[in-house]
């Protein structure tokens, strides 16, 4: 069936202005608003004459019997593509194929009986001479997709339609896979999933809903286009990190694994530990992190016995150096403890509340109140409650510590706030740990005092020792 994609994801990404980098020792010193780019493209070359297109009557003009094969004469000459590099050359061809485009898009959406076999190899004939096409290389070698701008492709007047043109055919009543399928096939599909690199996101956009509809109706292509986005993101990970289309593959993703059934295959479990945890440790994690932690939370939601290793994956990877990273790795969690078993809980508590911990003591002021902020939840205040008895003690000493030490007044007024709930939840075991965590401290503070002790004894000797040597004290 054609899953639908879920209404909360969002489409392409948001850019913000570009950068010039000038200074050598910091990437991003000087900020500067560059023009949009337009794209040239390796299909389009050299025109030696004017392109002249014979125009043809509209659909709506000719009797039904003679529509179909005005119809394929129309797709042919939309084989033709234009070169918009050059602003100036053929405009009147080329508002001729958009208009043409524009007829041929109102035709599929309205028309019946247009469908005949042969137009079938003409659609993918006239689709693929328009869309698939090498991807220039970006204008700038460092392009970094959260500060600059992307290149926008310069044929989108015309491409725009073909995709639409593109989607409604797919979506057609009379549409038949059965037909459709000797030509959109494993090439096909390998080609469409190589645009996803474009910078453009109005391309993206539409590929995702492309490739989507061809999932829902191609079902022998179904495991193929699994296969080929886990080559994709392997790529991404361990050669490339980059890869534009990251965010609407998962997208695609997420209502693939929507619609998995039960139980759950080992290749789809794989595909979980082997390729979308990795996906954490990439540099640009921001620009697709919501639609990967949507993923990850589908999966459990089908599987809850995979919280374990998805939990101790994230901490494997957990970020040391960008507290940026920190804060989303929460957020995920955060939501993956929304849908958690009580009886999974139980297997990952100690190792998540000991890095927990640790973020809470973070002197980084977001990351220690991203992990407080669990502490307004209540379905996890409910399952710490429940095991108290464990996550007390891990926890006790570093918010005993934060609570008279930290910078930040806010932290420090959150740490309160959780303690009192700890109180609350376990009386008993929240005085023993006051107690201990006391008495270890004068046993520390002993120490200390012990320590400077001795290391003044060792300083008063040797300072007598140096007077001895001198003379000044007699031996």
């Amino acid at each position: 069936s054609d899953h639908r994609l879920p209404p909360a994801m969002s489409s392409a990404a948001t850019t913000s202005p570009s950068v010039d980098k000038v200074d050598g020792f910091s990437r991003k010193s000087v900020r500067k608003a560059k023009q949009k780019r337009s794209q040239s493209s390796s299909q389009f070359r050299a025109q030696g004459k004017p392109i002249e297109l014979t125009p043809l009557p509209l659909l709506k003009d000719v009797p039904a019997p003679e529509q179909p094969e005005l119809f394929l004469k129309k797709l042919q000459q939309c084989c033709t593509v234009f070169d918009f590099i050059d602003t100036l050359s053929d405009l009147k061809m080329k508002e001729y194929k958009r208009s043409t485009l524009n007829e041929l898009v109102d035709y599929v959406t309205v028309s019946r009986g247009y469908l005949t076999e042969q137009a079938y190899p003409e659609v993918v004939k006239m689709v693929s001479h328009n869309i698939f096409r090498t991807l220039p290389p970006s204008d700038s070698n460092e392009f970094d997709p959260e500060e600059d701008e992307p290149t926008l492709e310069a044929s989108w007047p015309h491409l725009q339609l073909v995709y639409e043109f593109f989607i409604r055919f797919l979506e057609s009543q009379e549409f038949q896979p059965s037909i459709a399928k000797k030509y959109i096939d494993q090439k096909f599909v390998l080609q469409l999933l190589e645009l996803f690199d474009s910078e453009d996101p109005r391309e993206r956009d539409y590929l995702k809903t492309v490739l989507h509809r061809i999932y829902g109706k191609f079902l022998g292509l179904r495991a193929f286009i699994r296969k080929q986005i886990n080559n994709i993101f392997l790529r991404f990970v361990y050669e490339t990190e980059h890869f534009n289309g990251v965010a609407e593959l998962l997208e695609i993703l997420g209502s693939i694994i929507n619609g998995f059934a039960l139980p759950l295959k080992a290749e789809h479990k794989q595909f979980l530990v082997k390729v979308l945890i990795p996906l954490h440790t990439v540099r640009s994690l921001s620009l697709f992190h919501a639609q990967l932690a949507y993923c990850i939370v589908q999966f459990l939601e089908k599987d809850p016995t995979l919280t374990e290793p998805v939990i101790r994956g994230l901490l494997k990877f957990w970020p040391k150096t960008c507290s940026q990273k920190e804060v989303m790795f929460l957020g995920e969690l955060e939501e993956i403890l929304d849908v958690i078993e009580p009886t999974q809980f139980v297997k990952i508590q100690e190792p998540l509340f000991k890095q927990i911990s640790r973020c809470v003591s973070s002197p980084h002021f977001q990351v220690a109140e991203r992990a407080l902020y669990y502490w307004n939840n209540e379905y996890i205040m409910s399952l710490i409650e429940e095991n108290s008895s464990v996550i007390l003690p891990i926890m006790f000493s570093s918010l005993y510590r934060i609570s008279k030490e930290h910078w930040n007044p806010a932290i420090v007024a959150l740490v309160y706030n959780v303690l009192k709930a700890f109180m609350e939840m376990n009386s008993t075991l929240f005085d023993e740990l006051t107690a201990t965590y006391k008495s270890d401290r004068q046993r520390e503070k002993k120490k200390e005092k012990e320590r400077e002790d001795l290391w003044k004894k060792l300083e008063d000797l040797e300072l007598k020792r140096g007077l001895r040597n001198d003379g000044i004290i007699p031996t």
